[in-house]
């Protein structure tokens, strides 16, 4: 029991000196690529994310594997980060293949079966998110949005607003054409 319980200094200097060494080099790898490493916009970011933080405890609380190695392989994750990174911004067929497209849940306060079905989304998952953006009618609810983050988005108006909404802002959101608004 004691093991698991007690270590000694020595333990303890290496694990301060060796999170000392991983926090500032993950530091200096956000600096040369960029936030983009730990957003979460696409699929890679949020894998990106997981395994940085993963990385990161397994390097700061064992010797194994050692500072360099979490290091050099911290390295390889955001050189591979900002790879796709340089992928997707300079081929257009990178990010619809790596990335899921956003699907139309709900427009015009009526949800759409078919796409929760299809997300593994439930009503309940859609209400509790409504409420969340303080929706208050669901006839003020013109979109609900399962972002390709597996973050939802509510776009409301309230009940003075009677803007129409910009198609740009939803080409790529999967069934917003196909839907017909009242």
């Amino acid at each position: 029991m004691n093991e698991w319980i007690n270590t000694d200094f020595e333990t303890l200097r290496w694990i301060f000196l060796s999170t000392l060494g991983t926090y500032a080099g993950i530091i200096l790898y956000c600096r040369v690529v960029g936030l983009r490493s730990f957003s979460k916009m696409s699929a890679p970011d949020f894998a990106m994310t997981v395994a940085v933080g993963s990385l990161f405890a397994a390097t700061i609380a064992n010797p194994s594997p050692t500072l360099l190695s979490g290091l050099f392989a911290l390295g390889l994750l955001f050189g591979g980060q900002w790879t796709i990174a340089y992928l997707r911004r300079n081929f257009d067929f990178v990010a619809p293949t790596l990335d899921n497209s956003p699907l139309l849940l709900m427009r015009d306060g009526e949800l759409i079966p078919e796409n929760l079905t299809k997300s593994n989304v439930t009503k309940s998952d859609v209400m509790a998110k409504l409420r969340e953006a303080n929706a208050f009618h669901l006839n003020r609810v013109k979109a609900v949005i399962f972002e390709s983050t597996g973050d939802i988005s509510v776009i409301h108006f309230e009940s003075s607003e009677n803007e129409a909404l910009s198609d740009e802002i939803f080409e790529d959101v999967t069934d917003w054409k196909q839907q017909p608004s009242p």
